[in-house]
């Protein structure tokens, strides 16, 4: 399943939906991920100030790998309603 993710709200919601899907709760991912629960809910909740590596390491857990390449052309809606 393909995300595409352009800020970091999105980026939570997006992991939040992969992790539900896979039926594993945010302490069990944390638990994967070797950090406590609440780190997991600020990932998903967007919050600034989140480590990279914590995005990287849940990236990881949940058997994801994160693809970077340019911005497709179009307006900024037409991917929201993708969400």
């Amino acid at each position: 399943m393909k995300q595409i993710v352009r800020t970091a709200p999105q980026m939570g919601e997006a992991l939040r939906r992969i992790r539900r899907a896979g039926q594993l709760t945010q302490a069990e991912l944390g638990q994967k991920m070797g950090v406590r629960q609440a780190t997991v809910s600020r990932l998903e909740a967007g919050e600034r100030g989140t480590e990279l590596g914590t995005l990287m390491d849940a990236l990881a857990a949940m058997n994801l790998e994160l693809v970077i390449r340019p911005r497709a052309q179009g307006q900024g809606s037409d991917f929201e309603d993708l969400f």
